[in-house]
């Protein structure tokens, strides 16, 4: 059996990697894994702590993350793909297209 406090310092990684992805990239593309890897570092340390704390709270918690991750993934990409075949380009520089 794996310790919590490992499992929880794995998922504090991994989001913080999330957060560096997104902050230092160009790429929309790779801000959109980025934005992934942060909902399941999330969904990580929900299980985790549901575990440890013997609850059901956290599986539900994350069952809706991933909901929500598989409906921005959808829109996402959506939205990606449509900006990609207008400029040729996913670097979010140049995406003035959805600004106000």
């Amino acid at each position: 059996m794996v310790p919590t406090g490992l499992v929880l310092a794995v998922s504090g990684l991994l989001f913080t990697l999330g957060v560096i992805g997104v902050l230092i990239r160009r790429s929309a593309l790779v801000i959109f894994m980025s934005i992934e890897i942060m909902l399941n570092a999330a969904n990580l340390a929900f299980v985790t702590l549901s575990r440890a704390h013997a609850g059901m709270d956290g599986q539900i918690f994350a069952f809706f993350v991933m909901a929500v991750a598989a409906a921005e993934a959808a829109v996402g990409l959506a939205i990606i793909v449509a900006v990609f075949k207008r400029r040729h380009s996913t670097d979010v520089d140049q995406m003035a297209l959805l600004k106000w």
